[in-house]
């Protein structure tokens, strides 16, 4: 199933649709906290802080959203209250891990070195993923006239991929071929979690 309509299955039911909203919120959460505990306190950059106070801000204000389809659903992010929650819950621990062994392999990088690496290229992956998902997920709301709206949503995260991309460019000269090699993994590991949502809905 394409993303367009397996959003339009989505959107066009509240119960699942507040399912949806909760999966993503874990996901921006998830985010997030990988952000803060790869964070080393004596080091921390204002790109980094902002990075992680804008995806647990996305986390909330996505959760926040639900309300608007239904005050009572989702309270938590128990298995219940989110659609395909294991491929939802390590899609990005996945990608972390792989992007991790690739690096190490490739760039022989160790220790602080290679999770800041891992962070950009990570990051850099989710943020181009992302850059596809809302705007096609907006355009759905929209048609549909529903409360819901990611549009502050969509600005930060652009913001975010143009952050990465500028660091990645100091990070190697090689960054694209770099880049293109996480994204290849990732586009798998993001097929499988649409097939997985495909099933859920």
């Amino acid at each position: 199933m394409e993303l367009e309509e397996l959003l339009q299955h989505i959107v066009s039911n509240d119960h699942t649709h507040a399912r949806f909203l909760n999966t993503l919120s874990l996901q921006e959460n998830i985010g997030a906290r990988k952000i803060s505990a790869n964070e080393r306190p004596e080091t921390s950059t204002y790109m980094v802080l902002k990075h992680a106070a804008e995806e647990h801000r996305h986390a909330f204000y996505l959760k926040k959203q639900i309300a608007r389809l239904n005050a009572t659903a989702c309270p938590t992010y128990e298995p219940d209250y989110l659609l395909a929650p294991y491929s939802s819950k390590y899609y990005l621990n996945k990608l972390d891990l792989m992007t991790s062994r690739y690096l190490r392999d490739n760039l022989q990088l160790t220790g602080s070195a290679l999770k800041f690496a891992a962070y950009l290229l990570v990051t850099y992956a989710i943020e181009v993923r992302a850059d596809l998902i809302y705007p096609i997920y907006q355009a759905i709301l929209t048609q549909h006239n529903s409360k819901v709206s990611v549009r502050s949503i969509i600005l930060e995260e652009q913001g975010h991929l143009e952050e990465m991309t500028v660091q990645l460019k100091s990070f190697s000269k090689s960054w694209e071929s770099h880049a293109e090699k996480i994204t290849t993994i990732e586009a798998i590991l993001y097929q499988d979690w649409i097939n997985d949502l495909a099933k859920a809905v």
